[in-house]
């Protein structure tokens, strides 16, 4: 299937120095798409809480086989495909996972588990992120298949860092890797003595600053072997560096157009990483169906599940939208901060030109539009720039969620922020009258050609008939009224008013002929 990732793929894209398959009942090649990680409190939450593949953090043995009994009395649908545990050296734990179906993978006791939750995501975000087209390395290039495609061609051993040296990818490594490239993969920092040497040489710089293959020679003395190293800066002509592509030499040396390979591995990896970062994450495209983005047929429950929500009691659904014209995806990290200070279990998503929080579980009664005027006025003081919302809530329960998204997208087509934070049952009467008029202007038989005749009359014969017949009809018809608010004298006015009636052919004492004007003017 396109855009989907088996088990197999995914231990392969793990390292050994980091898992190693211990038992799979139902082999390797059935597609995982989601991941979580549980621990002890976690495992005690209804069926369906963990993913496809689950990480279990600080368990015990103990706990882990008691987890995988209950497992064995639920059916399929409620089990995770693959668990992996630094406890799995286990007879007690083998046999469970053999009664469930269950891979199970045994994970370095050194691995770091936020390492390994990111770079799992990170397998599933590749492959769903993927776009084979202008792929140098190949039509089903990923990071990793890159890093492998670049070690076969340099003789080395690759490993793809970002910014911040963290490993997202790797190839394959046989006994000459040495102990900076095994903790690097494991998550640890590399030997600190290595790593100053490197800054007082000036690699990390040049690394920053040139597009050129630096060549960073061995340290026998702390047993680091030879290395290539290249950044990875973005394509479009900005400074910006992405991360870096290093090649440790081993037993063979490197070929001799590791320079070349090296460089263009940094143009498709700039690609890869781009695309990767502006790919939805896989929590981005639940969240989004949850609120019904996604098209229909949501299985709530079980996103509700993966996404660890409480699937009882009531939600809310609040949307922000720009005051004016600037990219409000740059205030999604400001609004979830908000979101999860006021609740913890708070999800939000940019879908658009809009940003969504959905707060699940919310008791009756939770000030939500007091917190999301509070948000609107902080970031605006913050910032300077400013938004507005409209807030959904109470919802019944988490399958309404997707109506209450399309109620604030109601509210907030409706509304144009002189209130900034509003709700349907405040603004309804904006909101139906915009969808009206809207529905009237998407049909041209429901237009009046009288109005256009108003307005050639106008353009002929320097006139304000328009206009004076809007004033006029919004004073409900007071002369006098109208007549002060565009500064002429009431008989003008009465005038005017007698002109348009002949333009128009209509009698505006007629209830009915000012209705539709009134609807054909605002318009």
């Amino acid at each position: 299937m396109a855009n989907a990732v088996t088990l197999r793929t995914l231990l392969a894209s793990l390292h050994s120095a980091v898992v190693e398959l211990v038992l799979a009942p139902a082999g390797i090649d059935m597609t995982v798409g989601s991941v979580a990680l549980l621990d002890a409190d976690d495992l005690r939450l209804p069926p369906g809480a963990s993913a496809d593949v689950t990480l279990l953090v600080g368990v015990t043995e103990a706990e882990v086989v008691r987890w995988l009994d209950d497992l064995a009395l639920r059916s399929t649908a409620d089990r995770p495909l693959a668990v992996l545990t630094k406890v799995a050296d286990s007879a007690a734990l083998t046999h469970g996972a053999r009664e469930t179906g269950i891979a199970l993978v045994a994970v370095h006791r050194q691995t770091r588990w936020e390492l390994l939750l990111s770079m799992t995501r990170g397998v599933l975000d590749q492959v769903r992120a993927h776009d084979p087209e202008n792929d140098t390395f190949g039509a089903d290039t990923d990071l990793y298949e890159l890093a492998q495609t670049v070690a076969s061609l340099t003789k080395g051993m690759v490993s793809i860092e970002d910014e911040r040296s963290h490993v997202l990818a790797y190839s394959a490594a046989d006994d000459a890797a040495d102990e900076l490239r095994t903790l690097s993969i494991l998550g640890r920092e590399g030997p600190a003595d290595y790593l100053r040497r490197l800054h007082e040489r000036g690699v990390f710089d040049r690394l920053r600053r040139t597009d050129d293959v630096i060549d960073v020679p061995a340290d026998p003395e702390l047993g680091i072997r030879r290395r290539l190293a290249v950044g990875i800066r973005r394509l479009t002509g900005s400074s910006t560096t992405l991360g870096t592509i290093w090649v440790q030499e081993g037993l063979t040396p490197l070929t001799g157009e590791a320079d070349a390979v090296l460089r263009g591995a940094s143009a498709v990896a700039a690609r890869l990483i781009t695309r990767i970062t502006n790919a939805p994450t896989n929590e981005t495209l639940q969240i989004q169906r949850l609120l019904g983005a996604r098209g229909g047929g949501v299985d709530v429950p079980s996103l509700a599940s993966a996404l660890s929500i409480p699937t009882s009691g009531s939600s809310a659904v609040v949307g922000f939208a720009p005051c004016g014209d600037f990219d409000i995806g740059t205030l999604a990290p400001s609004i979830r901060l908000h979101a999860s200070a006021f609740r913890r279990e708070s999800l939000v998503t940019t879908i658009g030109a809009r940003i969504y929080a959905l707060f699940p579980g919310v008791a009756s009664g939770t000030p939500i539009s007091a917190w999301t005027a509070d948000a609107v006025g902080r970031i605006e003081t913050r910032t300077s720039l400013a938004l507005r919302a409209a807030v959904a809530a109470p919802i019944a329960d988490l399958e309404a969620v997707a109506v209450a998204r399309f109620e604030v997208d109601r509210v907030l087509d409706g509304t144009t922020g002189e209130v900034r934070v509003t709700t349907l049952e405040e603004s309804r009467t904006s909101v139906l009258l915009g969808e009206i008029l809207e529905l009237i202007g998407n049909h041209e038989q429901l237009r009046d050609p009288r109005i256009a005749a108003l307005d050639r009359y106008d353009a002929s014969n320097d006139a304000r008939m328009r206009e004076s017949l809007d004033i006029y009809l919004a004073c409900f018809g007071d002369v006098r009224s109208a007549a002060e608010s565009l500064h002429v004298h009431p008989n003008t006015l009465r005038y005017r008013i007698r002109r348009v009636e002949q333009i128009l052919e209509l009698d505006l004492t007629d209830p009915d002929a000012r209705l539709l004007v009134e609807i054909q003017l605002r318009m």
